[in-house]
């Protein structure tokens, strides 16, 4: 059987930003057994999994990345929308725009450190959608 739902997420600042609650609250019961698939419908903003109880963990995936894919005037020709757009399309792909999730005993499978964030790369982003979709 196969379950799909649309969560949106209010526009959060430029950042790392755990979901995991908003994911669990949003589609409610899950299977004995299956997969939850998220997909995020954005070129600018990504999600994956990572620590979920510190906050210098997110603190410095901000710092990081921000210094591996720079907001540098000249560097990038795709510049419509403003210096933290090409950027946002590079860190994007880079992190990526799906997950997938074992559930078991009806709960997602995860470990005991990990949580789902989205990862806004834009100084103002917008409201953002995911598709998940529930196999069992």
């Amino acid at each position: 059987m196969i379950k799909q739902y649309e969560i949106f997420i209010m526009p959060q600042r430029r950042g790392f930003h755990l979901i995991t609650s908003l994911i669990l609250k949003k589609i409610g019961e899950f299977p004995d057994e299956g997969l939850l698939h998220l997909f995020l419908q954005h070129t600018s903003a990504a999600i994956t999994i990572n620590e979920n109880v510190n906050d210098d963990v997110r603190n410095d995936f901000e710092k990081i990345i921000n210094q591996l894919i720079p907001e540098h005037p000249g560097l990038y020709s795709h510049t419509l929308e403003g210096p933290d757009d090409m950027p946002g399309h590079i860190k994007s792909s880079l992190i990526g725009q799906s997950l997938t999730i074992p559930i078991t005993n009806g709960s997602l499978n995860m470990g005991p450190w990990q949580g789902i964030y989205l990862c806004e790369f834009r100084n103002r982003g917008g409201r953002r959608k995911i598709i998940a979709t529930i196999y069992s």
